[in-house]
């Protein structure tokens, strides 16, 4: 199929497409042709959200012979796909070791050795598909700030290292050379890990899924869920697809379809920040290494360079109201105090998402009717994870394993306590944490 010019967006829309992708929309291949969805549709699955658990369900159900319709309310990649910073992490937040404390030991430790390879089955299916995505695999560094963020990295690195993962601890001084910056007591350096351009691998999702067999439909909400006994019927506003088998791979998107898996999450706001391309000197003394980096501190930092040597800075908090002009303020600060070498620096991209976090910060597989399943709550590590159970789903389907062999337990979808306070706090926390971070003097580290 050949992609085929579309028309430029209205000015409106030209906006609110860089405040919400900015520089992934700017840099990424364009998206492979699709349509929305008119008449009946005929599937032996129907996955609703073109994000990455949806389109790696799609890829290997496609890939498995099943027949494939995905449904996309707006765009392949428009949520958290296509936002984030582009980290591609092992593992979650929670310390290795407390998995099978809160999982039990046959959950745990299968979630711990899964999620520790989703790395690898992302540059795996970077490669297999020739997705054109600035895939890095260099590591990532977890940074630490004062004494505390520095026994958590230590503790860290025990943990992997236990379990045999390519793991290396830095010294501050090492830290230093491989970011640029002294701000930092030391850092982990995870090997196994590695940075890639989000929406373009989405966008590469999509184009491999679609050459195995799927069919994907952007700009086709998903309005009902019929269940017809033998099948369910999906209805979009000019169309309707009929399957036995529904994934709903929405995550912190979620409408109104399903409302408990909007209900879960507490959605934290995460914003980034691209400044133009470094000079070859520049480049050569941050991230030289190509690695890229997030810290300890509560409301954490990330650092990234893309391949036209960008740096991409990140942190909690929106780019709305008064956070539109105060967190790109305090990247301005921040950038000065980290790394002076640069000068004065002009961000050429803002952008921001939501993340959707869980109150264990563990994913969830819910069954939210017959035959109707889902992965949610990736609580900020959406591209491993979303790949990895992505799979995991289309295997369920196809019955190659049970819902027994899934890494998680089945659960009933919860209700957190005070979730729009928790929301806010989130928000505004992050307002008043840049607020007082920007006034620090710039020689303070």
């Amino acid at each position: 199929m050949t992609d085929l010019p579309k028309p430029s967006p209205a000015p409106q829309q030209a906006q609110d497409r860089r405040r919400s992708h900015g520089l992934w929309a700017a840099s990424a291949p364009p998206a492979p042709v699709t349509s929305a969805l008119e008449g009946l549709a005929e599937a032996d699955v129907a996955i609703v959200g073109a994000g990455y658990t949806g389109l790696s369900a799609a890829l290997h159900l496609s890939e498995g012979g099943a027949r494939v319709v995905l449904l996309e309310a707006q765009e392949i990649g428009f949520g958290a796909a296509g936002r984030n910073v582009g980290l591609v992490n092992a593992g979650l937040w929670v310390m290795p070791q407390r998995l099978p404390e809160l999982l039990g030991p046959i959950y745990g430790p299968r979630l711990l050795q899964l999620l520790g390879q989703a790395p690898q089955l992302v540059y795996a299916l970077v490669d297999k598909h020739g997705m054109d995505c600035e895939a890095v695999h260099r590591g990532t560094l977890h940074c630490a700030v004062g004494a505390s963020g520095l026994e958590e990295i230590r503790q860290r690195h025990q943990q992997w290292q236990a379990l045999g993962a390519p793991v290396q601890l830095l010294d501050a001084q090492a830290t230093a050379q491989a970011t640029g910056t002294t701000l930092y007591q030391g850092s982990l350096l995870d090997l196994r890990a590695g940075t890639i351009q989000p929406l373009a691998y989405a966008r590469g999702l999509a184009r491999a899924a679609m050459a195995a067999g799927a069919r994907i439909h952007t700009h086709s909400r998903v309005s009902a869920a019929e269940d017809a006994g033998s099948h369910w019927l999906l209805h979009t506003a000019a169309g309707r697809v009929r399957a036995p088998w529904v994934i709903v791979a929405t995550d912190a998107y979620t409408g109104a379809l399903w409302p408990q898996l909007q209900r879960e999450q507490i959605r934290l706001p995460y914003f980034n920040l691209a400044t133009r391309p470094l000079s070859a000197q520049q480049r050569a003394r941050i991230l030289p290494q190509g690695h890229g980096a997030w810290d300890t501190r509560q409301v954490l930092a990330s650092l990234r360079c893309d391949a036209a040597g960008r740096l991409v800075l990140g942190s909690v908090g929106a780019l709305r109201g008064l956070g539109a002009q105060l967190h790109p303020h305090w990247g301005h600060k921040v950038l000065a105090r980290w790394f002076p070498q640069l000068g004065p620096v002009e961000f050429e991209h803002a952008w921001y998402g939501q993340i959707g976090m869980t109150g264990d910060a563990l994913p969830r597989f819910h069954q939210l009717a017959r035959n109707t399943i889902s992965f949610s709550g990736y609580n900020g590590r959406g591209i491993g994870p979303g790949t990895t159970l992505g799979r995991e789903l289309a295997r369920l389907v196809l019955g190659q394993i049970d819902a027994t062999q899934l890494p998680v337990p089945v659960t009933e979808p919860q209700r957190p306590a005070l979730k729009p306070l928790r929301e806010a706090a989130y928000e505004y926390g992050a307002l008043a944490a840049h607020a007082t971070d920007r006034l620090r003097p710039p020689a303070s580290a």
